[in-house]
C-alpha cells in the first residue's frame, strides 16, 4: 500500500520502503502493528480482523497474527490512540517484529490471576455461632466479583475474577458442591425451621470448623480491547469458622421463670 507517493508499506513486516524510480527522502512517520485489531481508538474493534485466518506459509511453519497496522507522525513521541491513523488491514503479520503481545500475555496471565489480591468474601450461617442438632442451618457467602488493573509486558491490563462455584466443608465430614448456589440470607423466623440450597443439617453435638471454598473464573483485556477468557481458575478457601452445635431437651414445668427462676430450664436452675 503506498503512504504517500514516495514510499510503500510491506503488509507482512511493515516497513515501508521507497518507490523504485522515486526520491528516497526520509519517512516522517512511524509505524505500529494493532495486534488488537482495533480499526480506529481502543474502542472500536474491527471483526473481520478478528475473524482472519492467517495459516503457515511454509510447511512447518508459524501461524501469522491478525492486524491493523497505523502510522503516526515520528515527530510525536509515544503516541495515543488519537493520533494513531489506520492505514492498512486487517492483514497477517508473519514477521517475529513487532512481537505478538496479545499471544505473550496469553501465557502468563493465568499465572498473573492467581497472584491477584482476591477478596475470598466469608462464609455466614444462620444461625451463629450457635445452632441446634437436628435443624437446617443456613449457609451462604459474601463472595463478589472483583476487578483489578495491571502492567503486563508493558500492556494495560484489566482483570476480572467472578465467583463460578463453590463447595461448602461443614466440618463434620460432609460437604456440598462444587455448586453453583451462593447461598443468601433468610429471615430469621425461618432459622433451624426452612430448608435452603446450602443449608446443613448437624447430626451430633458438638464444636464444627465450617469453610467454603470458592472458584473464580476470570477475563483479561488488553489495552481496552475485548473481554478474553482465562483458561483455568483461582480457588480460595475462608478462615475456618466455628460451629457450636446443641442439643434441645423438653420438659414440663410448672412454673415460668419469673414465677421460680430456679425452676428446670431455668438460667438459675441447679445445674
Amino acid at each position: 500500500m503506498e503512504l504517500s507517493g514516495h514510499f510503500i508499506l510491506d503488509r507482512n513486516t511493515g516497513i515501508p520502503t521507497a518507490n523504485l524510480g522515486a526520491p528516497a527522502p526520509d519517512d516522517p512517520n512511524q509505524y505500529m502493528a494493532d495486534t488488537h485489531c482495533r480499526a480506529d481508538g481502543p474502542d472500536t474493534v474491527d471483526p473481520g480482523c478478528l475473524a482472519l485466518s492467517c495459516p503457515a506459509t511454509t510447511p512447518g511453519g508459524d501461524e501469522g497474527t491478525p492486524v491493523i497496522w497505523k502510522q503516526a507522525p515520528k515527530s510525536i513521541t509515544n503516541p495515543g490512540w488519537t493520533n494513531w491513523i489506520p492505514i492498512s488491514g486487517p492483514t497477517c503479520l508473519y514477521d517475529a517484529k513487532p512481537e505478538n503481545v496479545l499471544a505473550n500475555i496469553a501465557t502468563r496471565v493465568l499465572n498473573d490471576f492467581r497472584q491477584l489480591p482476591v477478596n475470598p468474601g466469608t462464609l455466614q450461617a444462620q444461625p451463629f455461632p450457635h445452632t441446634l442438632k437436628g435443624g437446617p442451618t443456613n449457609f451462604y457467602t459474601t463472595a463478589t466479583e472483583q476487578a483489578f488493573d495491571l502492567t503486563i509486558l508493558g500492556q494495560t491490563v484489566h482483570l476480572t475474577a467472578t465467583p463460578a462455584s463453590f463447595t461448602y466443608t461443614f466440618g463434620d465430614g460432609t460437604s456440598l458442591g462444587p455448586t453453583p448456589a451462593a447461598g443468601y440470607p433468610i429471615p430469621e423466623a425461618d432459622w433451624l425451621l426452612n430448608q435452603t440450597r446450602t443449608s446443613h443439617t448437624y447430626t451430633a453435638t458438638g464444636n464444627y470448623p465450617a469453610t467454603i471454598t470458592t472458584s473464580y473464573t476470570g477475563t483479561y483485556s488488553v489495552n481496552n480491547g475485548p473481554p478474553l477468557p482465562i483458561n483455568g481458575t483461582l480457588d480460595l478457601t475462608t478462615e475456618p469458622k466455628t460451629i457450636h452445635v446443641w442439643k434441645t431437651e423438653k420438659a414440663l414445668v410448672a412454673d415460668t421463670c419469673q414465677e421460680n427462676p430456679t425452676s428446670w430450664g431455668c438460667p438459675n436452675a441447679e445445674k
